[in-house]
């Protein structure tokens, strides 16, 4: 089916506030990912929309796939098919649709085996290679390799699990368990209410907490977990996002009280919450607003991002600009008078935290080797008594300085202030997005003035959506349960870090530790590139400068369309919506082209209406009947 090119503002909710740092999230395909608290400090780091949750697909030979936003960010033993009813089963980035990164084990976590004679963890490729007959049984498609999920990005097959796991191999791990324990915050976190009053979102914890067993017990039938049962608890926080000591103390009391092998979720601004449980030797997945890759670096093997990371998304940014915008007219500006002037830049960006005037500085000095004309940087904070007061000057000294393309790096509601403003103060520039925390969802972008907004283009890092019903974490948990989600607005955002988790165990093995899951994850394969999901990958991969410890690593370009109608990232009909040029193409660093299709609908898309041909899903039998 062809592409549709096409959000309900509603009352507020604050049920968002417990998903924590959209970190995972921008992951991935639906694009839900980002509904999180994306304000990641000096993260900007994005969400993906359902973000295929971070799993990492293999190459050709073994389809072991995954899908943030998270940002989309599974497993948990195909022996436990039906894991004991007294522990709780559970977890989940549109952004995403962000899925787990599911890679080929590192050789020093599968070793060559004999042929016949099976060493764990064994991929379904590693066994073809190696010649080895297993019996896969009914949860494993031998034909494509992965296992029988309805959902392309299924991860690949791994031999089902006989033997002696080793019993108690680190923290948090026994011979028939793996403690879990999930963050959510409070109901009533003023910062969260304030990014998600604009846009309605229904779902509660408790639907939260459904959705989540319910794919932990999907996840347990189809994943290996090497005689483990993933026993999963949640945590209820009484600080705000903000709130570095109660973070830190949350985490001292799940340390102490849960003694956990991992922790799903965190609070949204502050890092305090993952340094803590980092120093206490406990893996957070999704856990912190982005940071550089020297502070995971220090706190490895124990922290993970799903999102881009904040410096590798404005590198993106400034390659886009330096290869399509520098040296050209503001010819998509809304005053004509700019149209035909030479670009005069001006950069806006939320400051959240030391690190944030180094990013934007960094971001500003490459722009101007590159030859941009940049005359004015401009910080906001995140704060809703005062957003609207700081609206006024910043575009004030935009205005006076000539600006004609703003370049704005910052988080889902403040763009909405400001352009407002702008309109109030008759200044039409062209607005371009990069490293956007929320302010690339539809959802979003419907609440901005839009005589601003139909100037505003730039990149994401959240994948093209497609109709929840047809593909992602929303169809899967139909064809798995024959229900709609109770947590049917943000599955997307719920389950990317458990899906990172659970594929991590499974390509682990028996011997489940932090380090060697961290050498899983990060030798292991890559994702399999698509459009509808983000491409995500650990290590050294040759993309970015050093280890990365962030998941999606490629980009689209999107302008919006005030005219266009259809669904948003929560399934609200409603006008206007992101376009995504020549389908949702997506750019890995350095291959950003020269020239494009900006405003321009032919080759446009807004939503796919089923999944493109090679991105469909096969067609297996519900469990559900």
């Amino acid at each position: 089916m062809q592409p549709a090119h096409t959000g309900d503002d509603g009352s507020s909710s604050t049920n968002l506030k417990k998903w924590g740092p959209i970190a995972g999230i921008v992951l991935v395909v639906a694009a839900v990912v980002g509904l999180v608290v994306a304000t990641g400090g000096d993260d900007d780091d994005e969400v993906a929309t359902d973000t295929t949750a971070a799993e990492t697909q293999p190459d050709a030979t073994e389809p072991d796939a995954t899908e943030p936003d998270s940002t989309e960010p599974d497993s948990t033993e195909p022996e436990a098919t039906e894991p004991d009813a007294s522990e709780p089963d559970s977890t989940e980035p549109d952004a995403t649709e962000p899925d787990t990164t599911e890679p080929d084990q590192p050789d020093s976590t599968e070793p060559d085996a004999p042929s016949g004679e099976v060493t764990y963890p064994l991929s379904f490729a590693s066994a073809q290679e190696q010649g080895i007959e297993v019996d896969w049984g009914e949860r494993c498609d031998t034909e494509r390799g992965t296992v029988a999920l309805e959902w392309y990005f299924a991860p690949g097959c791994y031999a089902p699990f006989d033997g002696d796991n080793g019993g108690a191999t680190s923290g948090g791990v026994t011979a028939d368990s793996i403690k879990v324990v999930q963050y959510l915050g409070p109901d009533d976190d003023p910062i969260i209410s304030y990014l998600t009053d604009a846009i309605a979102v229904d779902d509660s914890n408790e639907d939260a907490e459904s959705t989540l067993r319910s794919m932990l017990d999907m996840f347990s039938n189809y994943y290996e977990s090497y005689g483990r049962t993933i026993e999963y608890e949640t945590y209820v926080s009484s600080g705000i996002a903000s709130d570095e000591v109660t973070a830190r103390a949350d985490a001292v009391r799940i340390a102490e009280d849960f003694e956990p092998f991992a922790v799903l979720g965190g609070p949204a601004l502050t890092s305090a919450f993952a340094d803590e449980l980092a120093a206490r030797g406990i893996v957070c997945i999704g856990c912190t607003p982005g940071q550089p890759q020297e502070w995971y670096a220090d706190r490895a093997p124990y922290v993970y991002g799903l999102a881009i990371g904040a410096a590798q998304a404005r590198e993106h940014g400034r390659e886009f600009i330096a290869k399509q915008l520098i040296g050209g007219n503001a010819e998509f500006a809304g005053d004509e008078s700019f149209q035909s002037q030479p670009r005069v830049f001006g950069h806006v960006y939320l400051s959240s935290s030391p690190e944030s005037p180094a990013l934007a500085d960094d971001f500003v000095g490459g722009l101007t080797a590159d030859g941009a004309d940049v005359v004015e940087v401009l910080p906001y904070t995140l704060d809703p008594a005062t957003i609207q007061q700081q609206a006024s000057p910043i575009v004030a000294k935009l205005k006076s300085s000539g600006v004609t393309t703003v370049v704005i790096t910052g988080d889902g509601v403040a763009p909405r202030d400001i352009t407002r403003e702008a309109t109030a103060q008759q200044y039409f520039p062209e607005w371009v997005l990069v490293a956007p925390s929320l302010s690339d969802l539809t959802a979003f972008g419907r609440t901005y003035d839009q005589d601003q907004w139909a100037n505003a283009f730039g990149v994401t890092h959240g994948a093209v959506p497609v109709t929840p019903e047809e593909s992602g974490y929303y169809a899967l948990y139909r064809w798995w349960t024959g229900e709609e989600p109770p947590a049917a607005d943000t599955i997307g955002v719920l389950i990317p870090n458990m899906a990172l988790l659970v594929s991590g165990i499974q390509q682990t093995g028996p011997d489940l530790t932090p380090e060697n899951m961290n050498a899983a994850l990060f030798e292991g394969s890559t994702t399999t590139p698509g459009i509808t999901q983000p491409f995500l990958s650990y290590g050294e991969r040759g993309y970015w400068d050093g280890v990365d410890f962030s998941g999606v690593d490629d980009a689209a370009l999107i302008w919006w369309d005030a005219a266009a109608e259809g669904p948003d990232e929560i399934r609200k009909e409603g006008t206007g919506m992101y376009v995504f040029v020549d389908g949702g193409t997506r750019y890995l660093p350095g291959e950003w082209p020269t020239e494009s299709a900006l405003f321009d609908p032919a080759g446009g898309t807004t939503i796919y209406d089923t999944p493109p041909p090679e991105e469909t899903p096969p067609d297996y039998p519900s469990p559900a009947g």
